[in-house]
């Protein structure tokens, strides 16, 4: 084994122990980094020891403590430090954790290729001990772990999650627990990415304030259910104006244009889960965009609301409520406690994740006085200060204060093509009377 590799594995020890032996502010912050990030996890994961691990082992270089990282207050208080040991501290910076696919199994590591990015890596154990317990690791099967740089290779900076050798249906089912559980992680090689993936965001609310006129919108589910798909169709043609695809073409005209016969320009639209004028928009642009938009559909339970309220936001993206318009009677009636069910009501605006930082913050700025004494006389703090303990009141309800990237982003290609094959695969399966759609883009309450 390589010496710096040795190294490494001493280095993220001493690191490791530097952490776990903290008091104070270090100790405290991860314990609410871990508490968070566990709660983001399946039962069984939260007893899984290696997830346990690996949130640790993310913390070393994503938690904060004040405007530090673990990583840099180590680095300061560690006075015997060498220049080289400094510069393999100042490379992990750039860890991060994916989902890997093996692609060849090499006498000391691994090749791995990142599914989210599509990027590969030469990865390689910092223990004999790891090496031994990987070898009965084969191609084709799909891990989750952090790793880190070293020289001109890469480093295991945790314990792995085995899953298998995963078929479409399960993998795609895999990289959604994999955004869910790890989303600082989402492209976390790959920043270009990750930045069109923003852009898109931001491109899906201007699409949405040109196409509903406002950034609040509420409607029965019934007449909801009829604006989405005219919004889908508003996308699409709004995509095909922009490549300058003219949507009146027959199949057979834009066919001709791609060098290719009717049938086959179907049979490709059709394995990307796209229709015609989008495969033909890709097929004969060159500078096609590397990213695709999913599709939106509303779920049933929506479909059936009495009124649904969307809310849109260029960062936090689009939530669709159905209990807002009663909450907002609540915060305007003169005695909130006399409303039905006002108590269940707050709490589940407190607990449940739909009800983001956003949806609270834009209460608290139309409704400043009237969320100060319903909050104040809820939770039995009279001196409850809306601006000032709003945002811990959030955090302590698990509420994230910064937007994390929405479902309505645009997914790279390759990821769209995986959802739609498995999709196909599962759809195939089922007996023709299925017809369940995804619900893709949306986030509800």
């Amino acid at each position: 084994m390589d010496s710096i590799l040795e190294r490494a594995s001493e280095l993220k020890q001493a690191l490791t122990d530097f952490v776990l032996d903290a008091e104070g502010d270090l100790a405290t912050a991860l314990e609410t980094y871990s508490a968070d990030q566990l709660a983001r996890a399946s039962q069984s994961q939260q007893k899984d020891r290696k997830q346990q691990d690996l949130v640790v082992d993310t913390f070393l270089t994503a938690g904060q403590v004040g405007n530090k990282t673990p990583l840099e207050l180590f680095a300061e208080g560690e006075s015997g430090l060498s220049e080289g040991d400094r510069q393999l501290l100042s490379n992990w910076t750039r860890n991060f954790t994916g989902l890997f696919a093996i692609q060849q199994i090499l006498p000391d590591g691994f090749e791995l290729m990142n599914w989210l990015t599509m990027k590969t890596y030469i990865v390689k154990p910092n223990s004999s001990a790891m090496l031994e317990d990987m070898a009965r690791l084969k191609v084709g099967e799909i891990v989750v772990t952090r790793i880190a740089p070293v020289e001109d290779y890469w480093t295991f900076f945790s314990p792995y999650l085995q899953l298998g050798n995963l078929g479409k249906p399960k993998l795609a089912v895999a990289i959604g627990n994999f955004k869910q559980n790890h989303k600082s992680d989402l492209y976390g090689d790959a920043p270009e990415l990750l930045e069109e993936a923003w852009k898109s965001v931001d491109r899906y609310h201007q699409d949405f304030l040109d196409f509903f006129g406002s950034d609040e919108v509420t409607l029965p589910g019934y007449q909801l259910s009829k604006k989405i798909p005219e919004f889908q169709e508003f996308l699409t043609q709004r995509r095909l104006d922009e490549a300058g695809i003219d949507s009146s073409k027959s199949l057979s005209e834009m066919a001709q244009e791609a060098g290719m016969g009717d049938e086959e320009l179907g049979d490709v639209a059709e394995s990307m889960g796209l229709d015609a004028q989008t495969a033909a928009k890709l097929l004969n642009n060159k500078n096609a965009v590397k990213m695709a938009a999913p599709q939106v559909d509303i779920p049933a339970d929506l479909k059936k609301a009495e009124q649904v309220t969307v809310l849109a936001h260029p960062r936090w993206g689009q939530m669709f409520l159905t209990t807002h318009t009663q909450f907002i009677n609540l915060l305007e009636s003169d005695d909130w406690q006399s409303v039905k069910g006002a108590d269940k009501l707050i709490r589940s605006y407190l607990e449940q994740s739909t009800i983001n930082a956003f949806v609270w913050h834009r209460l608290a700025e139309t409704y400043p006085a009237q969320l100060q004494k319903v909050l104040r006389e809820f939770l039995q703090r009279p001196d409850f200060d809306v601006k000032a303990d709003l945002d811990s009141l959030l955090q302590s309800n698990q509420k994230p204060l910064e937007p994390e990237l929405p479902e309505i982003a645009s997914v790279p290609i390759h990821l769209h093509d995986l959802f739609q094959e498995a999709l196909a695969e599962v759809t195939k399966s089922q007996k023709p009377k299925s017809d369940k759609k995804g619900t893709k883009g949306f986030q509800r309450a």
